[in-house]
């Protein structure tokens, strides 16, 4: 037999609940102080909510993107940044880029004098480059931004609840939906904590982060219903550990994997990527953690009927619904 990896063994026993209320109290109060960080820290926005100032440039040489930075950074202009821009309907030897400077303390935009800086210090490395427009990103637009993502990330959550809802019960939807919660608003605490970068990117993360960790959580549903409808006598909380423990080497493998992408990207993806990667770790790492002791914990609590309940028709073999992604 062909030699295999294996993380986890193939059959495990390991007891979820046994320091329930270490795991699941302890998310309560990261939960809290994440709560308690965001409100009285605030988060550092970036450029896409803070506001700040667009400049388009344009130059018959390519862009060279860590030259632009490099420069930029010389002058402490604060937050920066630098984008290609690509179009079909450009020339052969036009060239464009976006450079985005954030709000500097006490002005809504860049400074005239700190424009000009900026404009001697790309020309100095490239004598074809021309400013083509520079325009001004205001705190009006910079709030519309902050509420469409929380809208974003709300209309994620909710359309999570149904799915879930329709296809189990109800307070597996809402096992499932607290455990999102629970995963989001420990990332955004995270970088309130830390004072890490927050701009759209890190938005993107989240709904990414929202996807992945529910995906682990219908995993470990999905066996669970299976295994309710097996051990009809078993007592809830052993069919909820039975389940996750059949699940954990799937999970092992799943969230190791993904940490290894990520890590590699964190390392040296860049300071393009790094909030965004940065983001997706943190929240895969409690995704994983949630699935196992957050949303089965919530069901336990909520309790499940599972007494015998008339048939709805002919084809309908359980009382759970069995409604196929």
């Amino acid at each position: 037999m062909a030699w295999r990896l294996k993380l986890v063994p193939e059959k495990t026993n390991i007891n979820f609940f046994r320091w329930q209320w270490l795991t699941f109290g302890g998310s309560m109060v990261m939960i809290v102080a994440a709560l308690l960080a965001t409100a009285f820290m605030g988060l550092n926005f970036g450029i896409d909510f803070q506001g700040g100032t667009t400049l388009r440039t344009e130059s018959t040489t390519p862009v060279d993107v860590g030259a632009y930075r490099q420069a930029l950074t010389a002058l402490d202009v604060g937050d920066v940044s630098i984008t290609e821009v690509f179009d079909p309907s450009f020339r052969a030897n036009q060239h464009v880029a976006q450079i985005r400077i954030g709000a500097q303390d006490g002005y809504e935009a860049v400074t005239p004098e700190t424009l000009d800086r900026v404009k001697v210090a790309l020309v100095a490395i490239d004598a074809a480059l021309k400013v083509v427009s520079v325009e001004l990103v205001g705190p009006k637009v910079s709030s519309e931004l902050i509420w469409t993502s929380v809208m974003a990330v709300l209309a994620t959550s909710v359309g999570v609840l149904i799915y879930i809802w329709l296809r189990f019960e109800w307070q597996f939807a809402l096992g499932g939906v607290l455990a999102l919660v629970h995963d989001v608003i420990i990332t955004v605490g995270l970088f309130a904590v830390f004072q890490w970068k927050f701009d759209l990117t890190i938005v993107a993360a989240l709904l990414t982060i929202l996807g992945y960790s529910i995906n682990d959580t219908v995993v470990v549903f999905d066996r669970l219903r299976e295994n309710l409808v097996k051990f009809k006598t078993m007592p809830l909380r052993e069919v909820m550990n039975l389940s996750v423990n059949e699940t954990l080497s799937r999970t092992v493998m799943t969230s190791g994997t993904t940490l290894m992408a990520l890590g590699a990207m964190l390392i040296w993806g860049g300071d393009v990527i790094r909030g965004f990667s940065l983001a997706i770790f943190l929240g895969v790492i409690v995704g994983t953690y949630s699935s196992v002791y957050v949303a089965k914990n919530v069901v336990l609590f909520i309790g499940l009927d599972r007494s015998d309940k008339p048939k709805g028709g002919k084809g309908t073999p359980s009382e759970y619904a069995n409604i196929e992604a």
